[in-house]
């Protein structure tokens, strides 16, 4: 098959259409970039609907790992059309259309020492990615995603991520739905917020532990206010008052991993 050479092909129209979330919802589709990232996601069992790739780009050095995908909808486009389908400067040569999984809180397995990290309200697809590859290097247990205002699968999210959005466990609900199951687990829920706070180190992360954050323009929702065990803090020394949510997300996380070494 000859690559495509022209973004009005009706299959290069229809791959674009995915850059939309309405449109991603609607199919259960969505992209992927990179040899690393698509790895990553047949490892952890993602089901790739088609494959995209630029000859050139992707030359020997992938040949057989594009043998390997399976489907049977592999497409070779040019260089000019894929540095229009692709949402980075890809040097790979390969995008996937994979279909999406369902996150429930039902199919998170709690035990006594669990770590779970939960964001509410996260705005920017850039910082949820950016959580996911802590979460993911910190070894958390799980991640609860609620009331997001981003989409879990913007090709950002998954970009940022660097793949870790496919091996991490992740759930997606509410924040009524995530405090029932939290208590009903018999969680100590850790809410990051000023409003009578204690200082983060003070903490004990050992046990059954939920870190909390909210999104960087409003914080936690009274809700989670409310039914914390403890709200902390990480002291400000200068002038900012506050953190990016995936570096405060870093910290209170690893200060968890810190405090459950056994060597």
């Amino acid at each position: 098959m000859d690559p495509i050479s022209s973004t009005q092909n009706p299959k290069i129209k229809e791959l674009l259409k995915l850059e939309k979330a309405g449109y991603r919802k609607k199919t259960g589709l969505f992209i992927i970039e990179g040899f690393r990232e698509i790895d990553r996601a047949v490892k952890s069992g993602y089901e790739i609907d088609k494959l995209i790739y630029n000859p050139d780009l992707s030359s020997e050095k992938y040949a057989t790992f594009i043998q390997q995908i399976r489907t049977s909808v592999k497409i070779p486009v040019n260089k000019n059309v894929f540095s229009r389908i692709a949402y980075r400067n890809n040097r790979d040569g390969l995008l996937a259309v994979s279909k999406m999984k369902e996150h429930p809180l039902s199919a998170l397995d709690p035990e006594n020492d669990s770590l779970y990290l939960v964001i509410e309200q996260v705005e920017k697809p850039g910082n949820l990615g950016a959580i996911l590859r802590t979460a993911d290097a910190a070894a958390v247990d799980a991640v609860i995603i609620c009331d997001s205002q981003t989409d879990l699968y913007n090709p950002n999210a998954v970009r940022a991520s660097l793949g870790t959005l496919f091996s991490n466990k992740l759930a997606i609900c509410t924040s009524v739905e995530a405090i029932d199951f939290l208590r009903n687990n018999q969680f100590n829920i850790f809410a990051a917020a000023l409003q009578n706070s204690t200082e983060y180190f003070h903490e004990d992360f050992t046990g059954a532990t939920a870190i909390v954050l909210g999104s960087e323009a409003d914080g936690l929702t009274s809700i989670w206010r409310e039914n914390a065990y403890r709200i902390i803090r990480i002291p400000m020394k200068g002038i900012a008052d506050s953190l990016n949510v995936s570096v405060t997300a870093a910290i209170l996380c690893f200060e968890a991993v810190r405090q459950r070494r056994k060597d």
